[in-house]
């Protein structure tokens, strides 16, 4: 691969990206639809499940929180393969018919971060939980009162947790080519194109300046999501 390849791939890329090409631009935003919909799905469950790890003292605890932190490592590939055999007409949750659909990706992605939420969100509990508890609690607070009051000074470190996971989802590949199928219908209703998937297959393809486009679509969209996050951990930390 020469340089003038490469430049001419790039060249292209933003061709297509200032043109607002309507594949491209389909692509990205499904890409958002479906791993925005995992990490809201993925917080209502691991958030409350996170808080409950931090504060809360009960048998099973370490177990709990050493399966969370164990799962954090899991290969996306392997998790597409089990999500494959479950979600199969065949599998346990056939009957859902949630193979190649955008729900389904939704649901691998979903239960790919949720781990992230959980171990994040503990972990920033326990970060101020035993300070601000006491002080609250010295201060006539109520055991209720003395838990939002840890919550609301954690809560930093649970948005870092839900853009971590959002992050994780739109950049991850094994779930959205295995459950998803990497399935487009021109005008059809059954499309499981995302960024990730569309990748794999334009470098196949040899369609380098669509690939690179798409690349530097999902670089940007994690920038910006990262970049906000930061604005707003830094507006908390100075409140």
């Amino acid at each position: 691969m020469t340089w003038e390849y490469v430049l001419k791939g790039i060249e292209g890329a933003f061709e297509m990206i200032a043109s607002l090409d309507v594949e491209v631009a389909d692509i990205a935003l499904r890409s958002i639809k479906v791993s925005g919909i995992a990490t809201l799905m993925a917080a209502i469950i691991g958030i409350p499940t996170g808080v409950a790890l931090g504060i809360s003292t009960f048998r099973g605890r370490n177990v709990l929180r050493s399966f969370f932190n164990g799962m954090l490592g899991i290969p996306t590939v392997v998790m597409g393969l089990i999500l494959y055999l479950i979600l199969a007409p065949a599998g346990p949750l056939g009957s859902l018919k949630l193979l190649y659909t955008e729900m389904g990706i939704s649901f691998g992605q979903m239960l790919l971060i949720l781990p992230i939420v959980v171990s994040f969100t503990a972990s920033s509990i326990e970060s101020v939980e035993r300070e601000i508890r006491e002080l609250a609690l010295t201060l006539g607070a109520s055991r209720a009162e003395a838990t939002l009051k840890v919550i609301r000074e954690a809560s930093a470190g649970v948005l870092l947790a839900v853009i971590a996971a959002f992050n994780r989802a739109i950049a991850e590949l094994g779930i959205a080519l295995m459950v998803g199928g990497n399935i487009f219908v021109r005008g059809g209703a059954l499309n499981t194109r995302v960024l990730t998937t569309s990748i794999q297959m334009y470098v196949a393809r040899g369609d380098i300046d669509i690939a690179i486009a798409l690349g530097m679509i999902l670089l940007g969209i994690v920038f910006v999501i990262t970049t906000v996050s930061n604005f707003l951990q830094s507006r908390w930390v100075l409140k």
